[in-house]
């Protein structure tokens, strides 16, 4: 029996709850929007329109029949759509159970979006603000209504390998061309500036987190505390997420090696953190925390409890990325 079978089966009910879920066409999103089915969750499918989006929720059908999926259009890419699919959620639900902001892009061109962002950042990070500050309004009620409310970032490792170990204003801060960040280069896997652009993003998705339970905690309202903010990392997980990268030689290597194939995991066991944040049993929580593996360095195993770390907790970086958010949003986010 795999890891991710075994830890299925620990999971809670999930009737009567609303699962919000980005990027759910493959990978870790598809997992988890079928494990909240599965155990009787409804899930808002929140994805780019696409034929993969079509396709992927036609096979979300086929394995759970009685599932409940709504599909929304959400790109991530555009500030505009994702304030139009805020606003699809909340003319038809006054409350959300959780919140998981999955979807990412890794290594891609330095191009920016049509709101002056670069596109890594904006689609892993800033536009997963966006939604958490559209939504929190619908977290907070069922936060009130059932006592329990969840929103759930998506990391990676590459959080820990930023440069310098600290996250830089630089990154959240809007352009008027393309190639201002650095540029593409293929010198090798997680070396150039492409990466050093994705390991920002991924470590914000951290400090994002760990800024939005300091927040939780202090807030005068006593719903806030009934929020739980957590992150997750899905170690090294088969997903489609280096679709786009067009491996160079470095690459092609790597995947030939026999100890990188041992360690690699698949899809389901990298969803396991994302899971854990989602579903799990409160108790086995903690606000702020990291959840996943820790073998082989992160690479594989069962979602655990992991420690902070320094560039993660900063109090100078969540100062930041709050301030550089709510700049590129264009509002503030108060709790």
């Amino acid at each position: 029996m795999s890891r991710y079978s075994k830890f299925e089966k620990t999971l809670p009910d999930a009737s009567g709850k609303v699962f919000a879920i980005t990027g759910t066409t493959s990978g870790t999103g598809f997992v988890a929007a079928k494990t909240v089915a599965a155990h009787g969750g409804e899930v808002l499918l929140l994805n780019r329109p696409s034929s993969r989006s079509v396709a992927s929720l036609e096979k979300l059908k086929k394995e759970v029949p009685e599932g409940k999926f709504v599909p929304i259009d959400c790109d991530l890419q555009s500030f505009a759509s994702v304030r139009s699919a805020c606003k699809t959620i909340k003319s038809k639900y006054t409350s959300i159970y959780c919140l998981s902001n999955n979807a990412g892009i890794m290594a891609t061109p330095d191009e920016i979006t049509s709101d002056g962002y670069d596109k890594q950042m904006q689609t892993n990070h800033l536009s997963h603000f966006l939604l958490t500050k559209e939504l929190f309004p619908l977290l907070l009620a069922s936060a009130k209504e059932v006592g329990d409310a969840r929103i759930v970032q998506h990391s990676s490792i590459a959080r820990d390998y930023t440069p310098n170990q600290q996250l830089e204003e630089k990154y959240m801060a809007k352009y008027e061309k393309d190639g201002m960040l650095g540029g593409f280069n293929s010198e090798g896997f997680m070396e150039g500036a492409q990466w050093a652009r994705y390991s920002q993003t991924k470590l914000a998705n951290s400090v994002f987190n760990q800024a939005l339970n300091d927040k939780l905690a202090a807030s005068s309202n006593p719903d806030c505390a009934k929020i739980l903010s957590t992150c997750a990392h899905p170690g090294w997980s088969a997903t489609n997420l280096a679709d786009d990268l067009g491996p160079p030689p470095f690459f092609t290597r790597l995947l030939m090696i026999p100890f990188f194939l041992f360690i690699v995991q698949t899809a389901s066991d990298g969803a396991m953190g994302l899971l854990k944040g989602m579903m799990d049993v409160r108790a086995n929580l903690e606000g702020g925390g990291m959840y996943g593996p820790e073998n082989w360095g992160g690479c594989a195993g069962y979602a655990v409890a992991l420690p902070s770390k320094p560039h993660e907790t900063d109090q100078k970086s969540k100062e930041m990325i709050w301030k550089m958010s709510e700049e590129a949003v264009g509002a503030t986010f108060d709790i």
